[in-house]
């Protein structure tokens, strides 16, 4: 049996509540349980054409900062 180092990303619809810190959150386990992390862009288009992207902490972080609000 063969050792997993690598896993693929892909999402196969729109936007969906969740989505994006669920991916964040899947790089960053894998990153830190150290496998690599591909994103496949365009849905499952993308796995056919191979519009494959290497994720990195760097790649999903400015995706999801968003600025401090005060809601006072």
């Amino acid at each position: 049996m063969s050792t997993v180092k690598c896993i693929g990303v892909l999402t196969s619809g729109g936007d969906a509540p969740g989505m994006n810190a669920a991916i964040r959150a899947v790089t960053r386990a894998a990153i830190f349980n150290g496998l690599g992390v591909k994103g496949i862009c365009r849905g499952y288009k993308g796995l056919v054409t191979n519009e494959i992207m290497e994720f990195k902490s760097q790649n999903v972080f400015r995706c999801f900062f968003f600025p401090r609000r005060d809601f006072a």
